[in-house]
Protein backbone atom coordinates (compact mmCIF):
# COMPACT_ATOMS: atom_id res chain seq x y z
CA UNK A 1 0.00 0.00 0.00
CA UNK A 2 1.41 3.31 -0.70
CA UNK A 3 0.50 6.72 -0.03
CA UNK A 4 -0.19 7.26 -3.91
CA UNK A 5 -2.66 4.56 -3.48
CA UNK A 6 -4.75 5.96 -0.67
CA UNK A 7 -4.95 9.68 -2.23
CA UNK A 8 -6.21 7.96 -5.35
CA UNK A 9 -9.34 6.04 -3.10
CA UNK A 10 -9.43 9.42 -1.56
CA UNK A 11 -10.55 11.63 -4.24
CA UNK A 12 -12.72 8.92 -5.48
CA UNK A 13 -14.73 8.71 -2.26
CA UNK A 14 -14.36 12.72 -1.96
CA UNK A 15 -15.60 13.01 -5.73
CA UNK A 16 -18.60 10.71 -4.65
CA UNK A 17 -19.77 11.17 -1.09
CA UNK A 18 -17.93 14.82 -0.36
CA UNK A 19 -15.40 15.79 2.37
CA UNK A 20 -17.59 15.74 4.92
CA UNK A 21 -18.96 12.53 4.73
CA UNK A 22 -15.76 10.46 4.05
CA UNK A 23 -14.76 9.11 7.03
CA UNK A 24 -10.88 7.91 7.87
CA UNK A 25 -12.37 4.74 7.74
CA UNK A 26 -14.10 4.89 4.25
CA UNK A 27 -10.99 5.53 3.09
CA UNK A 28 -9.12 2.62 5.02
CA UNK A 29 -11.42 0.56 4.04
CA UNK A 30 -11.27 1.32 0.12
CA UNK A 31 -7.35 0.43 0.40
CA UNK A 32 -7.67 -2.44 2.79
CA UNK A 33 -6.23 -0.94 5.71
CA UNK A 34 -7.05 -0.84 8.76
CA UNK A 35 -7.97 2.74 10.18
CA UNK A 36 -4.96 2.49 12.31
CA UNK A 37 -2.77 1.50 10.12
CA UNK A 38 -3.75 4.09 7.85
CA UNK A 39 -3.06 6.68 9.94
CA UNK A 40 0.92 5.28 9.48
CA UNK A 41 0.69 7.07 6.02
CA UNK A 42 -1.22 10.23 6.64
CA UNK A 43 -2.45 11.79 10.31
CA UNK A 44 -5.47 13.32 8.90
CA UNK A 45 -8.00 13.58 6.59
CA UNK A 46 -7.17 17.21 6.45
CA UNK A 47 -3.94 16.45 5.02
CA UNK A 48 -5.49 13.72 2.19
CA UNK A 49 -7.17 16.65 1.14
CA UNK A 50 -4.84 18.88 0.43
CA UNK A 51 -2.37 16.29 -1.01
CA UNK A 52 -4.98 15.32 -3.45
CA UNK A 53 -5.58 19.17 -4.10
CA UNK A 54 -2.24 19.46 -4.69
CA UNK A 55 -1.58 15.90 -7.00
CA UNK A 56 -4.52 17.95 -8.79
CA UNK A 57 -3.15 21.29 -9.56
CA UNK A 58 0.58 19.33 -10.24
CA UNK A 59 -1.31 17.66 -13.23
CA UNK A 60 -3.02 20.72 -14.52
CA UNK A 61 0.06 22.80 -13.85
CA UNK A 62 2.38 19.83 -16.02
CA UNK A 63 -0.34 20.10 -19.09
CA UNK A 64 -0.90 23.80 -18.93
CA UNK A 65 2.84 23.80 -19.07
CA UNK A 66 3.20 21.64 -22.09
CA UNK A 67 0.78 24.03 -24.19
CA UNK A 68 2.31 26.78 -23.19
CA UNK A 69 6.21 25.77 -24.76
CA UNK A 70 4.11 24.70 -27.95
CA UNK A 71 5.25 27.09 -30.87
CA UNK A 72 1.63 28.84 -31.17
CA UNK A 73 -0.18 32.33 -32.36
CA UNK A 74 -2.11 32.87 -28.83
CA UNK A 75 -5.55 32.53 -30.44
CA UNK A 76 -4.29 28.81 -31.16
CA UNK A 77 -2.57 28.51 -27.99
CA UNK A 78 -5.75 29.21 -26.20
CA UNK A 79 -7.77 26.87 -28.11
CA UNK A 80 -5.21 24.17 -27.43
CA UNK A 81 -5.28 24.98 -23.69
CA UNK A 82 -8.67 24.59 -23.08
CA UNK A 83 -8.89 21.29 -25.35
CA UNK A 84 -5.99 20.27 -22.36
CA UNK A 85 -7.64 21.31 -19.62
CA UNK A 86 -11.02 20.23 -20.29
CA UNK A 87 -10.00 16.72 -21.11
CA UNK A 88 -7.64 16.60 -18.06
CA UNK A 89 -11.06 17.43 -16.29
CA UNK A 90 -13.11 14.67 -17.92
CA UNK A 91 -9.91 11.88 -17.62
CA UNK A 92 -9.05 12.47 -14.06
CA UNK A 93 -12.75 13.53 -12.65
CA UNK A 94 -12.86 12.39 -8.98
CA UNK A 95 -9.09 14.55 -8.81
CA UNK A 96 -11.41 17.29 -10.44
CA UNK A 97 -14.45 17.11 -8.64
CA UNK A 98 -12.18 17.30 -5.44
CA UNK A 99 -10.24 20.19 -6.33
CA UNK A 100 -12.54 22.59 -8.08
CA UNK A 101 -15.57 21.73 -5.02
CA UNK A 102 -13.86 20.50 -2.10
CA UNK A 103 -11.57 23.21 -1.75
CA UNK A 104 -13.77 25.26 0.76
CA UNK A 105 -13.58 22.52 3.15
CA UNK A 106 -9.52 22.98 4.31
CA UNK A 107 -9.16 24.39 7.36
CA UNK A 108 -6.55 27.74 7.64
CA UNK A 109 -3.75 26.31 7.78
CA UNK A 110 -4.37 23.95 5.06
CA UNK A 111 -5.47 26.21 3.00
CA UNK A 112 -2.88 28.66 3.31
CA UNK A 113 -0.76 25.41 1.82
CA UNK A 114 -3.04 25.28 -1.27
CA UNK A 115 -3.27 29.09 -2.52
CA UNK A 116 -0.06 29.45 -3.33
CA UNK A 117 -0.18 26.50 -5.74
CA UNK A 118 -3.99 27.40 -7.19
CA UNK A 119 -2.18 30.93 -8.01
CA UNK A 120 0.39 29.52 -9.74
CA UNK A 121 -1.99 27.89 -12.25
CA UNK A 122 -4.48 31.13 -12.33
CA UNK A 123 -1.35 32.85 -13.33
CA UNK A 124 -0.69 30.62 -16.20
CA UNK A 125 -3.98 31.67 -17.60
CA UNK A 126 -3.15 34.67 -17.21
CA UNK A 127 0.26 35.03 -18.78
CA UNK A 128 -1.07 33.77 -22.21
CA UNK A 129 -4.36 36.01 -22.00
CA UNK A 130 -1.32 38.29 -21.46
CA UNK A 131 0.38 37.26 -23.96
CA UNK A 132 -2.19 37.64 -26.20
CA UNK A 133 -2.55 41.03 -25.43
CA UNK A 134 0.52 42.17 -25.94
CA UNK A 135 0.53 40.28 -29.06
CA UNK A 136 -2.54 42.54 -30.73
CA UNK A 137 -4.66 39.06 -30.95
CA UNK A 138 -6.52 39.98 -27.97
CA UNK A 139 -8.27 42.93 -26.46
CA UNK A 140 -8.93 43.06 -22.27
CA UNK A 141 -8.85 45.55 -20.35
CA UNK A 142 -8.25 43.18 -16.97
CA UNK A 143 -6.45 39.76 -18.41
CA UNK A 144 -6.78 38.46 -14.45
CA UNK A 145 -10.90 38.81 -15.04
CA UNK A 146 -10.60 37.26 -18.40
CA UNK A 147 -9.00 33.85 -16.92
CA UNK A 148 -11.21 33.77 -14.23
CA UNK A 149 -14.07 33.65 -16.69
CA UNK A 150 -12.96 30.98 -19.23
CA UNK A 151 -11.44 29.10 -15.73
CA UNK A 152 -15.33 30.02 -14.31
CA UNK A 153 -16.87 28.67 -17.29
CA UNK A 154 -14.60 25.27 -18.24
CA UNK A 155 -14.83 24.64 -14.02
CA UNK A 156 -18.50 23.75 -14.47
CA UNK A 157 -18.61 21.28 -16.36
CA UNK A 158 -18.11 18.69 -14.35
CA UNK A 159 -21.12 19.37 -12.94
CA UNK A 160 -22.96 18.60 -16.07
CA UNK A 161 -20.79 16.55 -18.75
CA UNK A 162 -21.83 13.45 -19.20
CA UNK A 163 -19.94 10.65 -21.40
CA UNK A 164 -21.26 9.96 -24.29
CA UNK A 165 -23.20 12.76 -24.31
CA UNK A 166 -24.18 14.76 -27.52
CA UNK A 167 -20.95 16.32 -27.83
CA UNK A 168 -17.29 15.07 -26.79
CA UNK A 169 -14.50 17.27 -24.44
CA UNK A 170 -13.18 18.53 -27.44
CA UNK A 171 -16.18 19.99 -29.24
CA UNK A 172 -17.65 21.64 -25.65
CA UNK A 173 -13.57 23.03 -26.11
CA UNK A 174 -13.84 24.35 -28.86
CA UNK A 175 -17.44 25.79 -28.52
CA UNK A 176 -15.92 27.63 -25.52
CA UNK A 177 -13.03 28.33 -27.08
CA UNK A 178 -15.18 30.64 -29.84
CA UNK A 179 -17.49 32.08 -27.39
CA UNK A 180 -14.49 33.36 -25.85
CA UNK A 181 -12.22 34.63 -28.70
CA UNK A 182 -15.42 35.07 -31.34
CA UNK A 183 -18.44 36.13 -28.68
CA UNK A 184 -22.16 35.54 -29.38
CA UNK A 185 -22.20 38.39 -31.66
CA UNK A 186 -22.60 37.61 -35.35
CA UNK A 187 -20.90 40.54 -37.05
CA UNK A 188 -17.86 42.45 -34.61
CA UNK A 189 -19.30 45.84 -36.16
CA UNK A 190 -22.11 45.58 -33.38
CA UNK A 191 -20.18 45.56 -30.18
CA UNK A 192 -19.90 49.43 -30.06
CA UNK A 193 -22.98 50.37 -32.12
Amino acid sequence: MTREDILVAAAQIFGQKGFHATSMQDIAQAVNLQKASLYHHVSSKQEILVDVLDQALDLLIERMQAVLALPLAPDDMLRQAVRVYLATLVEHRDLAAVLLLEHRNLDPDQHARHIPRRDRFEQLWRDLIQQGLDDGFFCSSEPAMASRALLGVMNWTITWYQPGGALTPEEIADQFSDLFLVGLLDRPERINS
